[in-house]
């Protein structure tokens, strides 16, 4: 009677991970062609089609780094995304720390407000942000046209508007669940609130904001609306706008394409790979609580 009982429970055991197998080869499958063809000829492809064997070469990749002069743009894309990263996590532990640690009447106010900015699609308030970027004049040091509109300046600040409400809204989560009698304490000894931010929240929050980090990067690395819309110089453009560069007048070489969209990603999947531990725990926080 028990071997019957557990001969469907075994038999079953292989349905998850045929499952699991066959949704990774879906969802890597398309990637994994990329990568494949972007090793690959455009001559050769051409001839015996995307699913053959030969024509290996390096030189899509060089190509690729000169036609689309990967140089300037990866450094367009690291003056945008670290200083973005960087001004986003710390406003954003700002607002956490209000509204996680002090009880006023319009804290959940305060954070829903900066938690709409992720809930209203960027494309409804395209018009309202070029011309307010337009109107709004900066020094020609900052930026040539005198304005926010085609300057590095102008797409951090918009990356940075866009992404604090998300940021607060984890970590004033996750600084609600520190202990209340740290702060008792610190407040014993004499610690003012500055001290309790920097020395106690802070270091506490490690975990949170190294998984941020990640997704920050990722993200605001990745964007690609914002830059399109608001840079009108090629030269200012970021790592992502600068594939349009490998498109020809007539036609695509995909291999060359994929190439560059191979070289694009590496950045990345370093950071990830490096924060790989931290990002881990961090997304774990509190699932083993209570």
């Amino acid at each position: 009677m028990s071997d019957l009982a557990v001969a469907p429970r075994s038999g079953r055991r292989w349905l998850l991970p045929v499952f699991l197998t066959v949704v990774s080869l879906v969802y890597l499958g398309p990637l994994l062609l990329a990568l494949v063809n972007s090793f690959r000829d455009y001559a050769y492809t051409a001839q015996n089609g995307y699913i053959s064997f030969g024509g290996f070469t390096f030189d899509n990749y060089k190509n690729a780094w000169e036609q689309a002069d990967f140089g300037l743009h990866f450094a367009n894309s690291a003056i945008i995304t670290i200083p973005a990263v960087i001004l986003t996590l710390f406003l954003s532990c700002c607002v956490a720390f209000v509204v996680a640690r002090f009880s006023f009447k319009f804290n959940i106010a305060l954070l829903g407000l900066f938690m709409a900015a992720n809930l209203l699609p960027p494309q409804a308030l395209l018009i309202p942000v070029y011309r307010m970027f337009r109107a709004i004049e900066v020094p020609f040091w900052v930026s040539d046209s005198g304005t926010l509109l085609n300057s590095h300046l102008g797409l951090i600040l918009v990356n940075v508007a866009f992404q604090t409400g998300f940021c607060a809204f984890v970590l004033s989560n996750y600084m609600r669940a520190l202990p209340r009698e740290l702060y008792e304490s610190a407040v014993i000894d004499g610690a003012g609130v500055l001290r309790q931010f920097f020395t106690i929240t802070l270091p506490l929050c490690r975990p949170p904001l190294a998984a941020l980090a990640v997704l920050q990067t990722t993200w605001i690395y990745n964007e690609f609306f914002w830059a399109t819309v608001l840079l009108q110089q090629g030269d200012k453009f970021p790592v992502t706008s600068s594939l349009n560069n490998l498109r020809g007048q007539f036609f695509t070489d995909n291999n060359l394409v994929a190439a560059g969209s191979m070289i694009v990603a590496v950045p990345t999947l370093v950071i990830f790979f490096v924060l790989q531990r931290h990002f881990v725990a961090g997304l774990t926080l509190g699932a083993t609580k209570g």
